[in-house]
């Protein structure tokens, strides 16, 4: 008579620290669970998701989406999880990357691998880890371009990867934040932040307008 032993799976807990197979083990064994990340090798687990997140995530991604639409060769995702390194699996709000010629790509099971060229996190505010250690990781795995909206501090912050060190992107005196990544992705922030998506379309076709975005659609057609 032989007898079978199984081994119960831990369960996914805020502040274990894994590796990046066995997070990903833990975490698909959760089909109930929405939003789990592994930041420097430990787990963050995503709280009840509030009004005004929802609502900015929802601006964000109308944002993101039109510009998308307007720019072939590009992959807009929501919430996806991104293979960085071994000991970093983020969760972000959005995602926009080349499907061609980018630093990342889409694995065989479905998950983007490297690093996307442009992550937004909606966060509460500059205190939470989006602004700290997410934004050291996004760094280091060359992340181009990174955009934190703080819901409470009622702030946005833009970065762009120069030089290996993230500077802030900064609205001109139109009261504009313009893409160093992707040409004519322009934003109204003061617009965004009272969520008046009117304004911040308004601004964005300015953007899909001007030569630049034509010049950067015709390459990605080639």
């Amino acid at each position: 008579m032989t007898l079978e032993y199984s081994v119960k799976l831990p369960p996914l807990e805020n502040g274990d620290r894994l590796t990046r197979d066995e997070f990903e083990r833990r975490y698909a064994a959760l089909p109930h669970l929405k939003k789990a990340e592994l930041i420097e090798g430990v787990v963050f687990m995503g709280s009840p998701v509030g009004i005004e997140h929802s609502r900015s995530h929802g601006s964000i991604m109308g944002w993101l989406w039109f510009y998308s639409a307007a720019t072939p060769g590009l992959g807009c995702y929501d919430n996806p999880t991104v293979r960085l390194d071994g000991d970093n699996e983020p969760q972000p709000d959005a995602v926009l990357r080349l499907e061609r010629g980018g630093n990342s790509r889409i694995s065989e099971d479905g998950y983007i691998e490297g690093a996307p060229e442009l992550v937004v996190e909606i966060a509460a505010s500059s205190a939470a880890y989006d602004l700290h250690d997410k934004l050291k990781v996004y760094r280091r795995n060359g992340v181009q371009e990174y955009l934190v909206w703080c819901t409470y501090d009622r702030q946005i912050y833009w970065f762009s990867l120069e030089a290996g060190e993230y500077q802030p992107l900064t609205a001109d005196a139109e009261g504009m934040i313009r893409s160093r990544q992707f040409p004519g992705l322009w934003l109204a922030p003061a617009a965004l932040l009272t969520h008046d998506l009117g304004r911040v379309l308004q601004v964005l076709q300015q953007g899909i307008a001007t030569p630049e975005h034509q010049a950067f659609v015709a390459r990605q057609q080639r």
